[in-house]
């Protein structure tokens, strides 16, 4: 007997929608227009004979039929996803949407990409650097790399690199120091929102910052680095985003060796999603790319979770 169904793009616009209660919304997430999206749902009503939703003057809900619906087709539409990642010997050759902050995708993600395009040249990668909280899997990401603690639940979480704090200046910069003193009159750069910067690694070198510092205030770790580049003071490099000056030689290390701190970088997909050819070959590769780090950073480990949504990194 063959399968009663509706038009399964429908669906596919309907659950968009429901989901934001808008339409507008609803099409940028899936790159159509707004009259594209009521239009589809509008086949969908006629298709089942009732309205799915109650439009107003700038206003959408669903309506209680919508309501029963929206969940029954997410899960069916969930369930495709699924079977279709799980088709033995399927072959890497879709999208894969990655989120980072915009400081780790510049400064350590884009310089290696090419390579991950040379391996995989049949998966369209698109890099997200948003902000936003990330909603695995409804959001339209797949693999997002972040800074933190691992303390996300509900999700498949693998630590790539463990973070490590160093102060770094420019070379005539560092040629003026002879011990940490000299911090008392030096300028130090600072990024506002980072969760470790000059307090952490005092703590963890066990060196006392004096009472009155001075200081600089950027708003991304790119900018105190550039700063610091410039010869305006001293930064707080992070281990690995400060590899590419350090082995240039556009920045020195002062004060003592790296300082690894509780903080770092974690590779987080939904649960179960590396069954997907495109999510398995993009982890791998991050896993094979950070392998050379390691001797400093300290062995990765995974840890999981129970619920699946995860906050921004710090520029």
């Amino acid at each position: 007997m063959p399968y009663r169904l509706p038009p399964l793009n429908t669906m596919r616009l309907f659950e968009a929608a429901g989901r934001h209660s808008s339409f507008k919304v609803a099409a940028e997430e899936l790159n159509l227009t707004p009259s594209a999206i009521s239009h589809g749902v509008q086949t969908l009503e006629q298709w089942l004979g009732v309205d799915l939703f109650l439009r107003g003057n700038r206003t959408l809900a669903l309506t209680a039929a919508g309501e029963a619906y929206l969940p029954r087709v997410r899960a069916a539409l969930e369930a495709i996803v699924e079977a279709s990642d799980a088709v033995p010997g399927r072959k890497p050759t879709g999208r894969l949407a990655v989120s980072v902050s915009p400081t780790f995708g510049v400064r350590w993600l884009l310089p290696r990409l090419a390579r991950f395009n040379d391996r995989h040249p049949d998966i369209e990668v698109s890099v997200d650097t948003n902000h936003r909280l990330v909603d695995f899997p409804r959001d339209g990401i797949d693999v997002a790399i972040r800074m933190g603690r691992g303390d996300w639940a509900g999700l498949d979480i693998a630590c790539l690199v463990r973070e490590q704090l160093v102060p770094v200046c420019a070379p005539r910069v560092a040629a003026a120091f002879r011990s940490t003193d000299d911090l008392a009159d030096t300028t130090l750069l600072h990024v506002v929102d980072a969760r470790e910067d000059w307090t952490a690694w005092s703590r963890l070198a066990g060196i006392a910052l004096p009472p009155a510092i001075r200081g600089l205030r950027f708003d991304t770790i790119q900018m105190a680095l550039e700063a610091a580049a410039a010869g305006l003071g001293i930064a707080i490099g992070r281990l690995p985003l400060v590899e590419a000056e350090l082995a240039a030689g556009r920045l020195v290390p002062v004060f003592g060796p790296p300082r690894t701190c509780r903080t770092g970088y974690w590779m987080v997909t939904a649960r179960g999603s590396r069954i997907r050819p495109e999510i398995a070959a993009f982890c791998d590769w991050i896993e094979g790319e950070v392998e050379p780090s390691l001797h400093v950073s300290g062995t990765p480990v995974s840890r999981r979770g129970r619920v699946g949504r995860i906050g921004s990194m710090v520029a």
